[in-house]
């Protein structure tokens, strides 16, 4: 098993960095700090520098593929060594991809090389493309199968989520862990909504608290266009999402 390299980034040391987190109490609900702002001033300057990989964000005009805007995180720690630095993170996948240097790793990775989601989409794929064959072929005559096959996709589908969801477990402050079905459970869903646990603020968490890390402060910034809703802007800071992170910050901030 490869060891995941570390995703702690430090400050430049000053007596300034060590004032500003002083006294500091994390709270997601607490304005935009300057230790966050310092850790996103950096990321975003990494974000338009650096090569390694390529995402189009809708930034550039000669960029190709689909554009994805991207939300991204920081979290400001202070390690149980008393050193200050931060986290970064990214929601989803970025550049195809759930690991990238610098980032905190996914709490499940989806796209793990002979795992059962990669098996489980493609028997996804094959019920779809042989549907479509029915469907071009003889779509009356082949009307009972077409319907048995799209039953078996559904059924198929949900399986799969449901597998998938039952990989995510959150620690909380206390080193306790909970799963993601339970913690959507106790709030009145039936299951959590799809992509719950992918934002960037439960990875940062997560990674603070395996690595016995103190969270100071959080924030999140949308990177890049956003062709679905006018509400993402570029550059611009938000609060995490109530309905995917709402219940899990809940859990992760609890005692």
């Amino acid at each position: 098993m490869v060891k995941e390299p570390s995703a702690f980034c430090t400050y430049d040391e000053s007596t300034t960095i060590h004032a500003l987190a002083e006294g500091l109490t994390f709270s997601i609900d607490n304005a935009l700090h300057p230790l966050c702002q310092l850790a996103a001033d950096k990321l975003q300057s990494h974000l338009q520098y650096q090569e390694e990989w390529t995402h189009n964000f809708g930034l550039s005009s000669d960029a190709e593929g689909v554009i994805i805007g991207k939300m991204f995180g920081v979290l400001a720690v202070r390690t149980k060594e008393d050193e200050l630095g931060y986290l970064a993170a990214f929601s989803g996948k970025l550049a195809g991809a759930n690991h990238h240097a610098g980032f905190v790793p996914p709490i499940f990775d989806t796209l793990a090389e002979g795992g059962f989601v990669n098996t489980g989409m493609t028997q996804l794929t094959q019920m779809s493309e042989e549907i479509t064959a029915l469907e071009l072929f003889d779509p009356q005559g082949n009307a009972a199968e077409i319907h048995l096959l799209k039953n078996l996709r559904k059924h198929h589908s949900i399986s799969l989520q449901n597998k998938i969801f039952d990989q995510y477990h959150f620690l909380n402050k206390s080193g306790k862990s909970k799963s993601l079905v339970d913690i959507f459970a106790a709030t009145g869903h039936k299951r959590p909504p799809a992509g719950a646990g992918e934002c960037a603020a439960p990875k940062l968490l997560q990674y603070a608290f395996q690595h016995e890390m103190e969270p100071l402060a959080l924030a999140e910034f949308w990177w890049g266009l956003s062709p679905k809703s006018a509400y993402w802007q570029h550059g611009h800071f938000y609060a995490p999402c109530r309905e995917k992170c709402g219940p899990i910050l809940a859990h992760m901030l609890s005692n």
